[in-house]
Order: C-alpha cells, then sequence, then structure tokens
C-alpha cells in the first residue's frame, strides 16, 4: 500500500505557504525577529519565529486556530472529497487568548470556549468536511510528527482513504517564558550543532500534509514509514546516548522497509539546546555509522526557530518539498564544529536529487517520533497493517470521588453516586515521594491510576502507553501564568512549566514504568478517552505487547468552570479510569471489541451500522454507558433509546461527575461490571440489579461529535 502525499500547507518564520518557504530555506538565512504579539514588561525580547500572519482580534478565534485553518486551506486547495479524518498535533491551544482572559479577570462560566486544544482540530475538521475521526495529539514538541504517525496507520489499517494531518501551535507567553525559565533559549540565535550553540528560539507556525491511500490527485511525495518511542529517562532531558531517538528512527526504517543507506536527507530535530543535539549526534553514529557524514543532516530550526508541536509537521513538510523540487535546505546557524558532536551538518543549501528523507521530532518526556518519506514510486509499497481489535484487557483501575475500584462500586451498588473530588491521602499514598515531589494533581491522578491497574505479570519496559485528558495540567498552567501576571513578567516558574505540557502525566508514567514504546496523549475533550482508545488500535497492528489505557482530569475551582460552562463551580468531580491491555489470555478479564470516532453529531445510525446493526446490538449489548456532556447530548440520547429500545441505558455523569475523562472513569467500571457478571441497580433505577452474563457493554460519547467503545467477556 502507498499513503501519498497530494497536498501541503504550511505558514511559519519561513513564510506563507510551500513556494515562499521553499525560498526561504533556499537562501539559507535566519527568519527571527522580536516579539510583537504580546507586550514585554522589560528587558529586550528574545528571538522568536514569529509568522507574518496578522493577529485578528476581531476574529473570535484564538491565533493557534487561525494558524491552522490557513494551513489547511492550502493542503486542502483543490483536493476534491472531504478528508475521512483529520489528526493534528498540538500544545498551546487557545492559550494566547486564555492568558488575555485571565489578564482581564475573567471569570463568567465558560467564558473561554476555545481553551481546549480539540476545539482546534474541530475548527479543521468542519473547515474541511470531515465527518469521521478527529484526533487531537499532544506530545510536546514530537506532536505534529506523531499526529502524521497515526495518520499512516489510519491509512494503512483502511478506516481511513483520505486523511488532513499535521500540527500547529502559536506564540503565548506560557511558552515563550517557560523556555526561557528553562535557561534553553539563546539571547543571540539558535545555532544547531554549532560549538557555540546555546539553545533554542521559541517559534510558531502550522503546517499539515493531506495523504491518500488511493490513485487519485498529483503525488508530491510518499510517508513511507514512521516510528515511535520514549526515553523514560527524564521529564525534559533526553537519553544522553541518544537511546529513544534511535529506537524511534530504526522503527521508522524498518517500516518503510529501508536501511540507512537509502536515506539521502535526514531533517533533524536540532533545536540547538546542548543536550538534544549531542543525544541526537549519538543516535545519528549508532544508526549510521561510517555513513554518517554520508547523507546531508540539517536541522531548519536555525532558520525559523522551534514551532513546538508544529515542529514535526512543518519538518515533514519541507521534506516534501525538497523530494519534490530536489533540494537539501540548510542547517542555518552553523559555524564552527563540535568535536564532541562529530559530524558537520550541510553548511548551505544546495540542488540535490532525493528518493528518501527522515524526519526527527522529540519532545519533553523522551518522546520521539520519526518519519520517512520517498519520492513517488521510488521504493516498493508497503503491506497493509494488521487489523488491531479486538484488544485484551487484562486489569483495571479507576479514581473517583468514592476512592478506587473497590470503593467506587460499593458506593455505586449502594445506589449512591461518586462525583467528587479524588481523596489525595489514600489515592496518592504508595506513589514514589522522589518521584512526586514537584507534580501536581493531574499528574498524581496518572500514576496513581497506572500503579493500581498493573498487572503482577506486565513487562512494561516495551509497554506502550497511551493517555486522553481533556483539560490537561490546569493546576500547573494557573499557578505559571498567575506567577507570571503578580510578577509583572519578572518570574517564570520551570516546574510548573515543564508539568504544564498534557503529555506530562503519559511521561511520567513511562518514567516509573520504564515504559520505553509509544507514548502518545490525545486531548479530545470529552472523547479524550476514546481517541486514545483509537490510537491503541492503530498501533496494535505493529506494536504488540503490554500497552496501559488511561485518562483522567482534574478539577480546578478557578479554571475548570471558565473552560466548561456545564461545570458546576460549587461542586467539583474529578477522576480517571486505566486499563492494562496484553496478549489474550484465560485470565483476560475482558476484550475491547469495537473502537469507533464519528465526527457527525447525527451518525447514530451509521454508528449502529458500523456494530452490526440495531438488532444485533439489542441481542448482544446488556448496557450502554451514555456520555451526555453538553446540552446538544440530551436528543440525542432520547434518539439512542429510540434506535435501542429494550438496552438499558445509564447516562454516568450523573453518578460520576461532570469532568472530560468521565469516559475513563466509566469504561473501567464498564470491565468491572462485566467481570463480575452485573450492574449496579442504580445504572437502570430499578430495584434489582442488572445481569450482564453473556452480554457486552456498549460506552456511547454522545454530544457534537460521537464515539463508541464495545467491551465484552472473553
Amino acid at each position: 500500500m502507498r499513503v501519498r502525499v497530494i497536498g501541503l500547507g504550511l505558514i511559519s518564520a519561513l513564510g506563507d505557504g510551500p513556494r515562499a518557504s521553499e525560498a526561504a530555506l533556499r537562501a539559507g538565512r535566519p527568519h527571527l525577529g522580536r516579539v510583537r504579539l504580546f507586550p514585554l514588561v522589560r528587558g529586550a525580547s528574545l528571538p522568536v519565529g514569529e509568522a507574518d500572519f496578522p493577529d485578528d482580534a476581531a476574529n473570535p478565534l484564538p491565533r493557534c486556530h487561525q494558524l491552522a485553518l490557513h494551513a489547511a486551506r492550502q493542503a486542502l486547495a483543490g483536493s476534491g472529497p472531504a478528508p475521512d479524518a483529520v489528526v493534528l498535533g498540538t500544545t498551546t491551544g487557545g492559550m494566547l487568548a486564555t492568558e488575555r482572559f485571565l489578564a482581564a479577570h475573567e471569570a463568567r462560566p465558560g467564558a473561554n470556549p476555545y481553551h481546549s486544544l480539540h476545539t482546534v482540530t474541530t475548527a479543521v475538521a468542519e473547515l474541511a468536511g470531515c465527518r469521521g475521526p478527529a484526533l487531537t495529539v499532544s506530545t510536546a514538541c514530537s506532536s505534529g510528527a506523531l499526529a502524521l504517525a497515526l495518520a499512516l496507520r489510519l491509512l494503512r489499517s483502511g478506516r481511513a482513504r483520505r486523511v488532513l494531518a499535521g500540527g500547529v501551535d502559536s506564540l503565548c507567553r506560557l511558552t515563550y517564558f517557560g523556555f526561557h525559565a528553562l535557561q534553553l533559549v539563546d539571547a543571540d540565535r539558535p545555532k544547531p550543532f554549532d560549538r557555540r550553540r546555546g539553545g533554542m528560539a521559541v517559534a510558531e507556525g502550522a503546517a499539515f500534509l493531506l495523504l491518500t491511500s488511493g490513485r487519485e490527485g498529483r503525488s508530491l511525495a510518499e510517508l513511507a514509514g514512521a516510528g515511535l518511542s520514549c526515553d523514560a529517562f527524564h521529564e525534559t532531558r533526553p537519553h544522553p546516548e541518544g537511546e529513544g531517538a534511535l529506537a524511534a528512527m530504526q522503527d521508522a526504517l524498518d517500516d518503510a522497509g529501508l536501511q540507512p543507506e537509502a536515506i539521502d536527507y535526514i531533517s533533524l530535530h536540532g533545536t540547538a539546546t546542548v543536550d538534544n543535539d549531542r543525544a541526537e549526534a549519538r543516535a545519528l553514529h549508532r544508526l549510521l555509522g561510517p555513513l554518517v557524514q554520508g547523507p546531508p543532516l540539517a536541522s531548519i530550526k536555525g532558520a525559523c526557530g522551534h514551532s513546538l508541536a508544529a515542529a514535526g509537521a512543518l519538518s515533514a513538510a519541507v521534506g516534501a518539498l525538497a523530494l519534490q523540487h530536489g533540494f537539501v535546505p540548510a542547517n542555518t546557524g552553523f559555524a564552527e564544529a563540535d568535536p564532541d558532536l562529530a559530524f558537520v551538518p550541510q553548511i548551505g543549501a544546495e540542488p540535490r536529487r532525493l528518493r528518501a528523507a527522515l524526519v526527527n521530532a522529540f519532545g519533553f518526556g523522551g518522546n520521539n517520533g520519526a518519519l520517512v518519506l520517498t519520492a513517488p514510486e521510488a521504493f516498493p509499497p508497503r503491506p497493509a497493517d494488521r487489523p488491531g481489535l479486538p484488544l485484551s484487557i487484562r486489569a483495571v483501575a479507576c479514581l473517583s470521588g468514592a476512592g478506587d475500584l473497590n470503593a467506587t462500586l460499593a458506593r455505586l451498588d449502594s445506589g449512591r453516586g461518586c462525583a467528587g473530588l479524588v481523596d489525595e491521602k489514600s489515592a496518592f499514598m504508595n506513589l514514589p515521594p522522589r518521584q512526586i515531589r514537584r507534580l501536581k494533581r493531574l499528574a498524581r491522578l496518572g500514576l496513581a491510576l497506572s500503579l493500581a491497574a498493573r498487572p503482577a505479570a506486565a513487562r512494561t519496559q516495551e509497554a506502550a502507553v497511551f493517555f486522553g485528558t481533556g483539560w490537561g495540567a490546569l493546576s500547573e498552567t494557573a499557578d505559571f501564568l498567575d506567577k507570571l501576571q503578580a510578577s509583572q513578567q519578572q518570574f517564570a516558574s520551570p516546574t510548573d512549566f515543564v508539568g504544564s505540557v498534557h503529555n506530562a502525566p503519559a511521561s511520567q508514567i513511562a518514567l516509573l514504568l520504564g515504559a520505553k514504546g509509544p507514548n502518545i496523549t490525545t486531548s479530545g475533550g470529552s472523547r479524550s478517552f476514546a481517541e486514545a482508545a483509537f490510537a491503541a488500535t492503530l498501533l496494535a497492528g505493529r506494536h504488540e505487547g503490554w500497552a496501559l489505557l488511561a485518562g483522567a482530569d482534574e478539577y480546578h475551582a478557578q479554571w475548570s468552570p471558565m473552560l466548561d460552562a456545564g461545570i458546576d463551580s460549587r461542586a467539583g468531580a474529578e477522576g480517571g479510569g486505566a486499563l492494562w491491555l496484553g496478549h489474550a489470555g484465560d485470565d483476560a478479564l475482558a476484550l475491547l471489541r469495537h473502537c469507533e470516532l464519528y465526527g457527525d453529531s447525527s451518525a447514530l445510525p451509521a454508528l449502529l451500522a458500523d456494530l452490526g446493526g440495531a438488532a444485533a446490538v439489542q441481542n448482544r449489548v446488556g448496557l450502554i454507558l451514555a456520555d451526555t456532556p453538553d446540552m446538544a447530548a440530551e436528543a440525542q440520547l432520547a434518539e439512542l433509546k429510540a434506535l435501542l429500545p429494550i438496552v438499558p441505558v445509564w447516562a454516568f455523569r450523573e453518578h460520576l461527575g461532570r469532568f472530560a475523562s468521565a469516559a475513563a472513569l466509566a469504561a473501567a467500571l464498564a470491565v468491572a461490571f462485566l467481570h463480575r457478571g452485573h450492574a449496579p441497580a442504580l445504572t437502570t433505577g430499578s430495584a434489582q440489579n442488572l445481569p450482564l452474563a453473556g452480554r457486552s457493554a456498549l460506552l456511547v460519547g454522545l454530544g457534537h461529535t460521537l464515539s463508541a467503545m464495545e467491551f465484552a467477556r472473553p
């Protein structure tokens, strides 16, 4: 199967669109300047890569959304039918707008509807007319590359034929001052792989690739392979020998069916920070050996800065341009070789015929992604992926206002709800003190869930981690911005900044477990957990072995109501659930048989058809757990009951609480219900428990988008 690139869209400090970006790269000059988007109280601006894109204050959409839509329009231009799926990587979302809300002391419920990351993806999906899956990936600076990796798996699995995928981030105070607080910014300019390198330049941008497994459109390049890994080493520093980077690059080459000597150009991550460049260089030496000075090696970040979540997608778009037009970009900023790195990057841009390019993107938490792009039909096609379902569930855990799984079940069995805040003393008492001393609420929830669910026999060294969170680390983000504002931009907490990224909990889980497999965080609002499960099914065909699937969200008294009008500030709720996935066996608690995502709120009939039809669903499903996060869900709930009149439906938020990842808690409970053979009477409002022997449980996410997960006994 060939996965072809038939559309490109990009905007960054390099320029607006493929043609302008290519011209800037051929020129080989830095395109960095001073901050214009927000005022600095004192001191000169550090160099940034700001896109020449007007900040339209009259547009209700934040700058990140606008950048994404602009690049998406370019990629979709003249493309024909709407894509079947959208996969987007982002870390900032509407943060620039959120900072303005905070400065204005805005506290109205639901005042900031565009803060959450998934709102960017929703805007792009609506623009594209996509009615299928729309996934939001947030893995720090590898987000864009991981979005493309998941898009590749979507196409290879046959679950989509056309996918729009990429990454976007806008400049904001959080990232500007956060990286400065970590002392990772060069006050002069970035010099990737140079002996005098002193750090990065924070930047912004957006890049999209329109991919197809069909024959339509003109091939610009092919996405031939993708590799994923996690260092499981440190929150911010890479493994000093580049072990995770090496694993991702080798995985990408294996996926593409190519040997290292087939690569004609390597687009390096190359942030110009001391540790990152050294680790990537050592990984390259281990991958290439004597060939390390064979293919041109270059980072584009000396020219345009580090665009964070957009970086991997932007480098992939540049790789496609290089393959299409036959040139190699310069490693801008390099002047003096570092003997410790033992290689010299590409000095200047030059014409060169290319057949294959390797693109690297690494992020906080040791989250690594690598992509292989090739010239059209330059190499044999790769086979389709094996089916990823069913997945075997070997252990389960949850946390709610009632406590752990046993306490939650006991509360529900007594006819009472579990909504509320998680008790820290009982939930976090077994966590390693050294690891959690700087962590706040969401990361601790994730760690507690991973330990509680972990089977004794689980081999975690190569395990994958899939984590869904709708709101991310609210405590760290709020504290960082509060301190920054209160100090008149004089103090920025490096600890809070590191903890503010959405993938911080998944990274901490990898550190705790030594899990070096794919590490993916999704942030799809109320369907964040379903997106994480969907990602797990996409990768299950290639990465066999143990995996943790979890989802959690914390309650924050100030931020939660501001971000979600449905949150009652007087009665906060939080929690999550976790499932350990492993090889099928007699000791499996349950199987995940179906996992579907729909971007169309009217797709309930299609959902049932994909599950085998209404009659088949009624014959095998004993309980429907319905997630009703917003007003749009009420009409759908009535429609669902009308389509499946004999199946009991439990709208679980009434009893579990209103928080973004309530579905993760519900999923854990669904597995527990099936394992013991009945659901509490509370789920049906009757006086008797609901028998589930020989039946399955269906978790349905309603609202503006739909999701479905079916759990069954082995």
